[in-house]
């Protein structure tokens, strides 16, 4: 699996609060892939919670 975030990040917070490991929000969201191990779910979840759909899977 890898993380990608696309253009558009409104910087809410909403895919850190849900999975710390993976995802860090600065001025917009940071995915991590080396962390994605064992975190897949809580990804897949951020993704499908992201307001503005920006957080992109590929299984």
């Amino acid at each position: 699996m890898q993380v990608q975030i696309a253009d558009g990040c409104i910087a809410c917070n909403v895919c850190e609060s849900i999975c710390p490991e993976v995802f860090a929000v600065h001025d917009v969201c940071e995915a991590d892939n080396s962390a994605i191990q064992g975190h897949e779910a809580a990804c897949r979840q951020a993704a499908q919670e992201c307001p503005v759909f920006v957080i992109l899977i590929e299984e």
